[in-house]
């Protein structure tokens, strides 16, 4: 199981001493939607001219001309680049097929689709690289987390990863290995705490541990 930090509510400097911080623990480091939107790609790039050995992925959550955001988000040094489940077929398609001529990945996030099995059996035919449950923020904050939905994309995931997303803490992770995702996605639960490093690095324990 791999372990992502996500970063969203920071700027630039701020992003990359926080990677400075847990560089050792994280496998990929997301430089989440709000910072995509204030800083543009520039973020992206900065964050794989500071850690070159670490993935960076683009949370650009694409809707629509997915081929071409892609073919930029890789310009600027993404590895992984996502894209919304919620987008037409076609969309995730030409997602996929840019990714593989790049050489880089492209991750679903299930975010607010409500039929989660069968989208994610239709994904998983598309030949993403992940398929992500996500709850946002809006939901964290009245309690919801992914835990269930995990379970249930699990059930019928053939081909791609999965990966867990939304309000994932050092309190919650066990209940998230025990699903057996991929890929852990963590923000705030190592961001916004006050010894970074001492929780990456107990999360990166657990997850290895499975």
């Amino acid at each position: 199981m791999e372990l992502q930090l996500a970063l969203d509510l920071v700027n630039i400097p701020e992003a990359i001493e926080i990677v400075k911080e847990v560089e050792e623990y994280i496998d990929i480091v997301e430089i989440g939607t709000p910072v995509v939107k204030i800083w543009g790609l520039e973020a992206v790039k900065q964050m794989k001219e500071a850690f070159p050995n670490l993935r960076v992925l683009a949370d650009l959550k694409t809707m629509d001309a997915a081929a071409y955001e892609v073919m930029k988000a890789s310009e600027a040094g993404a590895d992984i680049v996502t894209v919304l489940a919620a987008a037409e077929d076609l969309t995730i398609k030409g997602a996929v097929e840019e990714a593989k001529k790049q050489g880089k990945q492209v991750l679903v996030d299930m975010i607010a689709v409500k039929n989660l099995e069968e989208r994610a059996k239709e994904i998983d035919a598309m030949g993403v690289d992940y398929i992500c449950v996500h709850t946002g923020y809006d939901l964290q904050a009245v309690g919801k987390n992914s835990f269930e939905d995990l379970k249930k994309i699990k059930a019928v995931v053939k081909n791609a990863k999965t990966a867990i997303a939304g309000g994932i803490k050092l309190e919650t992770l066990p209940e998230a290995i025990k699903a057996q995702p991929d890929l852990v996605i963590v923000g705030g639960g190592i961001a916004g705490q006050k010894d970074k490093k001492a929780v990456a690095a107990k999360m990166k324990e657990m997850l290895q541990q499975g």
